[in-house]
């Protein structure tokens, strides 16, 4: 990096940080939009609102002094005059604007008190003889970071452009065989970045706004490409890893079964049995279990348990709360502990000797089952023999953290088995990309009886006719929840809120049974309250989101959600899955607080019209990002520098073509594609 002009060890160190380190990097680092700065506008035609490119020669140039002291600079050129204001400069660069000198600069006009103004904007000091001609491309605008100026990002790769056109020691490689790029029609790669980094005067910018231009799609193939071959990387070399065949009689599974109040769907009967084939086998199982709410992945994951076990080994069940791991503990619990299976219990808040006598029963083999919260993976955690990994909601996981708990179970070159389980449907696309080195079961049946839940949304106006509804439901024998949805965050604003609506709901309904659950209560009084509005002691159980998965209760089939507006159709559907467990009609009520935002109004559209989890999650994907769909928004996944998966949801057929002729012909090119788009990121991808 430090051979490019004006980059010396300070800059270079600047740079890194996003993740330039070498000229090719330079050319990867990718515009984010672009400007239009190819014509100079005379300031007499210039109008408020639009961006533009002046240039003029400095009338005056003085200091006021109002509530923030400012520069202020005006200019001319003949047809009209224009303003520019500084608020941050320094003694050199007032200096710079002398009486008679000519300036060029590119800002925003807005309307200042005697001309228009341009508020901090470019420039640059030029002759009095400068032609006047604009850029000769559209200006690009680059991520950026604290100390790196767009300026430094423009010269750098207008460096690495030259490079590129000279070859030599720096050519860039094409990984791409030519027959693949011609069958798909695709431009070359250098031809593609000149583009993308220098767009012509010319150029389509409606195109290259939306992403869509020839030259971004052809980017945009080989980073999916990339990502795509380094999870069937991943897979080809789970392939050739060991891990123990957990094949039995399956007698404790059958015994379970037999022992259920309940027949078991063919949907869940056909990903038991491909689950069971997977265990059969001498390498890693790394299944997908997609099911909606309620249709039932518990048990099927408590089969799949039991395989393990009847085989002789360890299972470690991971959910990423304390209540979705409790609620798992007492499934398991119920079905398991019968069939003579010791389970223990571990999270971060178990001390003392409770802590290490689990400890201790995971160590020395007595627990052949381990349910907990990611306090599983911490180091002391050492288990004797694990054969499966169940992680539940898979997607609230970090990377590392999934890493850790696989590593437990390594016993020379054998890996344990993985079985990743999530109530978040995923759309195909998602699923294609993020999930190419999984093997994917849909559970796309719910139990027979489950009718749809009706859902309404209301405004905050009609609280009262909403609570009368929660009065004649419960006088009716039925059971309703009513959820606190988070205010900011932090817990204990939070459940202030859920005490007070808890406090103004038990004097608006005397003669029902209230009681208030959030996420601060001690285990043992949360664990109470649940088993006492399940057993129908309680008819209105106030919450916060902590209720939004784990909890099964058939009896209750009414449900309140305050302020739907601040969550997630996700989440929202999470929580609506709560009710509709029972055979009896059931409703969602969405109680608003207007006026709503566009996308809020959209998002509670979407809840009304459908309770189909798949489609939920592909209008979720479209309203919020894939990033916040899969909550991978702060792990550190699902970082394209030009590809959207949305967008680009086309080009996924094509490759997955590519990646199978890529393989074929060039297989000693996969690596270095992958480490152009990937980097370091690629090394996770084991997980």
């Amino acid at each position: 990096m430090t051979a490019l002009r004006g980059v010396g060890p300070r800059v270079a160190e600047k740079l890194k940080r996003l993740n330039i380190c070498t000229v090719q990097d330079v050319l990867f680092h990718l515009p984010l939009r672009y400007e239009d700065r190819t014509r100079i506008t005379p300031m007499g035609s210039v109008r408020a609102g639009e961006q533009v490119v002046v240039q003029g020669e400095v009338d005056l140039a003085e200091v006021k002094f109002g509530r923030r002291r400012s520069l202020l600079v005006r200019i001319s050129d003949g047809t009209g005059a224009l303003t520019l204001r500084f608020f941050h400069f320094n003694a050199q660069q007032q200096s710079g604007f002398v009486r008679g000198r000519h300036v060029r600069c590119f800002g925003e006009a807005r309307n200042g008190t005697v001309t228009l103004e341009l508020v901090h904007p470019e420039y640059q000091l030029v002759a009095a003889d400068a032609t006047l001609e604009g850029e000769e491309h559209l200006t690009p605008i680059y991520p950026a970071t604290e100390g790196v100026h767009q300026l430094t990002l423009r010269a750098i790769t207008e460096q690495a452009l030259q490079q590129l056109e000279r070859g030599g020691a720096h050519a860039l490689t094409d990984w791409l065989p030519t027959r693949l790029e011609s069958q798909f029609r695709m431009t070359t790669l250098p031809a593609a970045l000149r583009y993308v980094h220098r767009p012509p005067p010319d150029a389509a910018v409606e195109l290259l706004a939306a992403g869509s231009h020839p030259a971004q799609q052809r980017l945009a193939y080989e980073e999916l490409l990339a990502h795509h071959l380094s999870l069937r990387r991943l897979r080809q070399r789970a392939e050739h890893t060991p891990a123990p065949p957990l094949a039995g009689k399956q007698q404790l599974a059958t015994r379970l079964l037999e022992g259920l109040p309940f027949t078991l769907t063919a949907a869940q009967t056909r990903v038991i049995g491909e689950i069971r084939a997977d265990l059969a086998r001498g390498h890693p199982m790394a299944r997908l279990v997609q099911g909606d709410v309620g249709s039932g992945k518990t048990v099927v994951a408590a089969c799949a348990a039991l395989a393990a076990v009847e085989a002789g080994y360890q299972v470690a069940l991971m959910a990423p709360t304390e209540l979705l791991a409790e609620q798992h503990f007492r499934s398991f619990g119920d079905w398991l502990a019968p069939l003579g299976v010791e389970l223990v219990w571990h999270t971060g808040k178990l001390k003392g000797k409770a802590r290490a006598a689990t400890l201790e029963a995971i160590g020395k083999d007595t627990a052949a089952v381990a349910i907990g919260t990611h306090a599983l993976f911490q180091d002391e955690v050492e288990f004797a023999r694990l054969g499966l990994v169940i992680i539940d909601e898979q997607h609230r996981f970090g990377v590392h953290q999934r890493l850790a708990l696989r590593d437990k179970g390594r016993a020379g070159e054998q890996r344990p088995h993985q079985l990743v389980m999530t109530a978040t449907p995923i759309p195909r696309t998602l699923a294609m990309t993020v999930y190419a080195d999984l093997d994917t079961s849909i559970i796309d049946e719910l139990p027979p009886g489950r009718q749809p839940v009706k859902t309404v949304a209301i405004g905050q106006e009609r609280r009262d006719e909403v609570i009368r509804s929660v009065q004649k439901a419960c006088t009716d024998g039925q059971q309703a929840y009513w959820v606190c949805t988070l205010i900011e965050e932090s817990e204990l604003l939070q459940c202030q809120a859920a005490e007070n609506t808890a406090g103004l709901l038990t004097e608006a309904l005397p003669g029902l049974r209230v009681a208030l659950v959030h996420g601060r209560l001690k285990a043992a009084e949360k664990e109470s309250l649940m088993q006492a509005f399940k057993q129908g002691d309680i008819d209105l159980l106030v919450a916060t989101t902590v209720i939004e998965v784990g909890v099964d209760v058939p009896n209750a089939s009414l449900m309140i959600i305050e302020n739907p507006e601040r969550l997630g159709l996700a989440q929202l559907h999470q929580l609506r899955g709560r009710v509709g467990r029972g055979s009896q009609q059931s409703s969602c009520v969405l109680l608003y607080q207007a006026p709503l935002s566009d996308n809020a109004r959209e998002r509670l559209a979407v809840l009304r019209e459908t309770g189909d989890g798949f489609e939920i999650a592909r209008r979720d994907m479209e309203l919020r990002g894939p990033g916040e769909v899969l909550g991978t928004r702060q792990t550190g996944e699902m970082q394209f520098h030009i590809a959207d998966l949305l967008r680009d949801e086309a080009l996924l057929e094509a490759v997955e073509a590519g990646a199978r002729q890529l393989l074929e012909c060039c297989p000693q090119n996969v690596a270095p594609l992958i480490r152009r788009w990937l980097g370091e990121a690629a090394d996770f991808g084991e997980v």
